[in-house]
Order: structure tokens, then C-alpha cells, then sequence
């Protein structure tokens, strides 16, 4: 199979890239995939199949007996490259209830759940608040609630980021009353009204501008084979692999990565990855 995709209109890729992913993930694909997935009619699910095949005649072959198209032995995908982290997102995503399962692209579920993480409770009508101030570049007056006061207190802030921290979702803004940019915890956010332009001409932010390396790396008190499955599951070439983060999420990572303590403090077994640039970035710990 060549490495040249033909150019298409959108909808018509996205159909054809379904067709492959089905063939790569399940072996098998058919008209009522494409008809339950696209709402299309059977004729416009057949021109869709024989389009494929015409593109790539090799990938698959007709069962009469099943009356489905399986894959073939000289499958390569032409329009869509196998990814095991889109597959799991997707099966993470309906696990978690994010997506219905009629949504996601896959057919047959394996056996599937996830560790339950509390669910935030944010306010979709200060979540799109937020989400305005950001685009249109103005400030916004917040109830918060810190966990350094006892009371929410009404503060004017300039959204310009959102930020996932592996558990809760922020809003990265610079404050007015700290004069400072912080990571504001969207849930925490009891209330948001009008918006006006930025009070202080807005610096660069910089922490959240700047991208660090962490490079990491097996723990070294492990066995060479422990070792070894370390940098497999990690996708380390020559014992180390790097992980771009910027600065100001650099606290968030290390603690989702269990490197924000000494790792001599935990048995290996259990902490088993090393920051290989330790020194060069705990001087970037905000």
C-alpha cells in the first residue's frame, strides 16, 4: 500500500477512515456499521465500501456466508494509522460515561471499567463564562472560594488558558488582587458576572509559556528485566524517555507521576521511574 492518501472531501475521509478502523480493531466491517454510525442510506453505505475498495482493493474481502467484509491478510491502513491510546481513550471515555457507547467507533466492547474518580461539580454556565472571557480577552469578577480563606470573596481575574491537571480542570488567569497568574479551580468558582477589560496591562506568562523536558528513566535499584518492561511501558528509547510539560503545570505533573517526592522514600517496585534531570528541574517548582 502506497503512502500518497487521496484528497477528499471530509465527511467522505471520515467514513473511510471508520471503514479501516473497523478492520484493524474488529477484522470486520458492513453496510449497517456505517449505516447505525452515519445515518446514511444502504446505497450510500455500499458506495462508501466500494469507494474504499477502490482505494484500497487489497484490505479486505468479501464473506458471502457472514455477508460482511473481513480483513485480509495484506491489510495496511491507507487513511487511518492504528493508535492503542485513541482506541483506549474511547473505551476510557464511555467507561467513565463521558460518551455513549452507540458514539464511540468501536463495535464489541471488550469487558471494560475504570477506577471511579469523583466527578466536579462545575457549573457549565461559569464554565462558558470563563470560556468567553478567554476568547474575547477580557477580565471577569468571580465568587471564588480559596482554601487559604474561610469565605468565597468576589475577585476580578483574566482567563487566558484552561488546564487539566490529570484530576481537576483550572482556569489559568492572571488576578488582580494577587497581581499574579494562578491556576483557579473551575469547580470552585461559586459564581461569575460581568466582564470588563483588563484593569492592569497584562504581562507575559511566562510559567505558563515555558516548556520544560523531564526526561525520565527506570528506576535504577530495579532488576535489568524490571527494567527493561519500565522502558517498554513507558515508550523509552535507550533507557529514557521525555516528557514536555509546561512550567506551570510542572507540580501537577511530578505529583501525577509520583516523582514530587525523594524516590528513596518508596521501594522501587513501587516507584519505578526517576527524574534522570532532577536538579535542573526542581528549580522550576513554582
Amino acid at each position: 500500500m502506497g503512502d500518497v492518501k487521496p484528497s477528499l472531501r471530509w465527511g467522505v475521509e471520515q467514513k473511510l477512515q471508520f471503514i479501516e478502523f473497523r478492520l484493524f480493531w474488529e477484522g470486520h466491517v458492513n453496510r449497517s456499521d456505517l449505516i447505525d454510525k452515519f445515518s446514511v442510506s444502504q446505497n450510500q453505505a455500499s458506495g462508501d465500501l466500494n469507494r474504499y475498495i477502490a482505494l484500497a482493493p487489497d484490505n479486505m474481502v468479501y464473506d458471502k456466508s457472514g455477508k460482511t467484509y473481513l480483513r485480509s491478510s495484506s491489510f495496511s491502513p491507507l487513511f487511518l494509522k492504528p493508535d492503542a491510546t485513541q482506541y483506549l481513550s474511547q473505551v476510557r471515555s464511555v467507561a467513565e460515561g463521558i460518551v455513549a457507547p452507540e458514539d464511540a467507533w468501536i463495535g464489541n466492547f471488550p469487558a471494560f471499567d475504570a477506577a471511579p474518580s469523583p466527578a466536579r461539580g462545575i457549573d457549565p454556565v461559569v464554565l462558558r463564562s470563563i470560556a468567553i472571557a478567554i476568547r474575547r480577552h477580557e477580565a471577569i469578577h468571580i465568587l471564588y472560594q480559596s482554601m487559604s480563606a474561610p469565605d468565597p470573596e468576589w475577585r476580578w481575574i483574566s482567563p487566558h488558558a484552561l488546564a487539566f491537571d490529570g484530576f481537576r480542570w483550572h482556569a489559568r488567569s492572571y488576578c488582580e488582587k494577587s497581581r499574579e497568574f494562578r491556576d483557579f479551580v473551575i469547580s470552585r468558582i461559586m459564581e461569575a458576572r460581568q466582564t470588563r477589560p483588563p484593569a492592569d496591562p497584562l504581562a507575559c506568562d511566562s510559567a505558563w509559556n515555558e516548556i520544560l523536558e523531564l526526561h525520565i528513566g527506570p528506576h535504577p535499584a530495579l532488576s535489568p528485566n524490571q527494567q527493561r518492561v519500565v522502558e517498554l511501558d513507558y515508550g523509552m528509547n535507550n533507557g529514557q524517555v521525555t516528557i514536555l510539560v509546561r512550567q506551570a503545570l510542572l507540580y501537577y505533573a511530578l505529583k501525577r507521576l509520583g516523582l514530587d517526592t525523594d524516590p528513596a522514600a518508596r521501594k522501587p517496585q513501587d516507584q519505578q521511574i526517576v527524574l534522570l534531570n532532577d536538579k535542573a528541574i526542581r528549580g522550576a517548582v513554582q
